[in-house]
């Protein structure tokens, strides 16, 4: 047993050495200080590392199919009235979402930026309540109001009881309207009335698009669009105006669900428009990602990166179309980020790394120190040392 012992006494890769035998000077003193105060800060870091998740980043090719794309927004004209505003959506798939109304709210805004009316739907006229009759001003027994729709009926029981309902049927076969004033809803509505009373105001329009996941493009332009020898078109004749402003803010554009780091580049983006009749282009490439939390919770979202261009009118040229358009198209590559820890083995094996690091540089630097300090010494003792 005593042999035994005495064996693993022989393999001791840490030998003591008598006190006796120690030298201890300041400058080692000062040096373990030092390191002392090093490893404490690196093992700290090191702890903070392990306690909190880190993110990691991979790119795979984006195989999902059949998937909706959601688009959220919140953009405010400061100089371009609600009633005015229209929102459009279509892709290269063919499908067209014209003058949408659903899931967005518009809100009037005065010269100052203040709120004055939020609604679910179009602002506009409001209907009447008693719509103009098909055959004169006289009510014929058990016959019901029914406005005319000038042409645009699709059957012979149409009725167009207000002047949005004209515009709609105007706007369904491909027709626009040059005056109001010839239709009695809209002169009963005061339409132009309404325009010209909302003359400087402006509108903030925001909510959300459903749109297929493929390339498309959405666009805020004045005026109801209609399609026209396959041609979007927009009827600008009806409001008399020879010019629109379409300075705006974009507050917020988002594609898909916020997740943690996500950064939208055309939030707080403002152009102000300096000619007449302008138009201003986002050329936009999304980018699907994959957001998987530590307690493996998945946010399906996007990220994307955007160019803009500005498109003035001179006098004598042909006006582009005012308004903003959004053209986006989805890159193949899907980004996953995953949040995890760090493991306990590799933790413990960087703090190990941390230690002994930090323990042979500052004995490398005391030795140095220290067989310098006596180098010196003994010169001078000498009478060497110059």
């Amino acid at each position: 047993m005593d042999g035994l012992i005495s064996k693993l006494r022989n393999l001791d890769a840490y030998p003591k050495v008598n006190e006796d035998f120690y030298s201890r000077t300041l400058s080692g003193g000062v040096i373990t200080l030092v390191s002392s105060v090093v490893m404490i800060l690196l093992f700290i870091s090191e702890l903070r590392l392990y306690l909190y998740a880190v993110t990691e980043t991979k790119l795979v090719v984006d195989t999902s199919r059949g998937e909706h794309l959601r688009i959220n927004f919140d953009v405010t004209f400061p100089a371009l009235p609600c009633s005015i505003l229209s929102l459009d959506a279509m892709d290269i798939s063919g499908e067209q979402h014209l003058d949408v109304k659903h899931d967005i709210i518009k809100r009037r805004l005065d010269s100052h930026g203040n709120v004055i009316e939020a609604r679910a739907d179009a602002i506009g006229a409001p209907k009447i309540e008693k719509p103009l009759q098909r055959h004169g001003g006289r009510l014929e027994h058990n016959e019901t109001y029914c406005g005319s729709c000038y042409g645009a009926e699709t059957t012979d029981d149409h009725c167009c009881n207000s002047c949005e309902e004209v515009r709609e049927a105007y706007r369904k076969k491909g027709w626009a309207i040059s005056n109001p004033d010839e239709i009695d809803q809209c002169k009963r509505e005061g339409f132009l009335q309404r325009i010209k009373d909302e003359d400087g105001e402006g509108c903030n329009i925001y909510g959300f698009l459903e749109v297929n996941k493929v390339a498309g493009n959405f666009h805020f332009a004045p005026g109801k669009s209609f399609q026209q020898a396959n041609v979007h078109v927009h009827d600008l004749l009806a409001f008399q105006k020879d010019n629109f402003n379409i300075s705006h803010r974009i507050n917020k554009l988002a594609f898909g669900d916020y997740f943690p780091g996500v950064v939208n580049p055309l939030d707080g983006v403002q152009w102000t428009q300096l000619t007449s009749t302008a138009m201003y282009q986002y050329f936009i490439k999304v980018v699907p990602t994959v957001y998987t939390d530590i307690r493996g919770h998945t946010i399906q979202s996007n990220q994307f990166s955007a160019t803009e261009h500005y498109k003035g009118a001179e006098v004598g040229l042909l006006q582009a179309l005012p308004g903003v358009f959004f053209f986006y198209d989805l890159s193949p590559i899907k980004v996953t980020f995953t949040e995890e820890h760090i493991p306990f083995l590799h933790f413990l094996t960087n703090v190990c790394a941390i230690v002994g690091g930090a323990f042979t540089v500052s004995g490398i630097l005391d030795s140095f120190i220290y067989h310098g300090q006596r180098a010196i010494k003994k010169k001078m003792e000498l009478g060497k040392f110059n």
